[in-house]
């Protein structure tokens, strides 16, 4: 009976986890040319990050929304498990390679340009790090310090109404953490990302990046947060 019960507690909550993944993935096209964020990086990178890398996740989602159904109608609890874990790996993967993609932008589109004085980011930076050149040296020291895969990430505290860093490893959602975090912004660490331009050099990675940060978007994003 005990044994039955934990099972029946078990498939509730993996179905629980399961509902922001439902539905099949998209490998939605890049919001600028891939060429287009050279020399920081370059477009034989990007091909390989996003042709490669990114649209596995999607394919290998897609597969494992076919499998979960098969297994849920098997009620095949030890497999629904371990699906259940691949569909979380592979959908954070996605979600985190599009939410980054968005989060650049060639310079010619504006890609690296700080907002003004007066703008709702640049008044929260300033409160938070005292100013832009601050926030960027802690965000880059704490996403090098990453140990493994992973990402580092800016995010709006909606508790406390402030702006504040936060990792997560592999292909973790940020909410998976706390779940009153909005992302505003992220910069992936794992190897792929940056190893065919920067080689061992995470760092000049790490440096170069702020280039093409979309921070108008960023900005969009914060001012969304602030009214949900």
């Amino acid at each position: 009976m005990l044994a039955k019960a934990f099972q029946g507690n078990r498939l509730r909550l993996l179905n629980q986890s399961q509902r922001l993944f439902s539905a099949k993935a998209v490998h939605e096209p890049l919001p600028w040319e891939i060429n287009s964020l050279e020399p920081v990086l370059s477009g034989y990178l990007l091909d390989h990050h996003y042709n490669r890398h990114h649209k596995l996740y999607v394919t290998k989602f897609n597969e494992t929304v076919d499998q979960l159904e098969e297994a849920q109608s098997k009620n095949d609890v030890a497999q629904i498990s371990k699906l259940g874990q691949n569909l979380k790996f592979f959908g954070g993967g996605n979600y985190n390679h599009t939410f980054f993609w968005e989060s650049l932008a060639p310079t010619k589109l504006g890609g690296g340009n700080l907002p003004g004085a007066d703008s709702v980011l640049t008044k929260h930076i300033n409160q938070t790090w005292g100013s832009y050149d601050k926030f960027i040296a802690n965000f880059s020291a704490q996403t090098a310090s990453i140990q493994g895969s992973g990402w580092g990430w800016l995010v709006y505290h909606k508790g406390s109404k402030t702006l504040q860093y936060r990792p997560s490893y592999n292909q973790d959602l940020i909410t998976d953490y706390q779940g009153d975090l909005v992302p505003l912004m992220n910069i992936d660490v794992w190897e792929h990302a940056w190893y065919l331009d920067y080689k061992h050099v995470k760092a000049d990675y790490l440096k170069e990046i702020w280039k093409v940060i979309n921070w108008d978007r960023v900005e969009k994003r914060l001012i969304a947060a602030q009214k949900a």
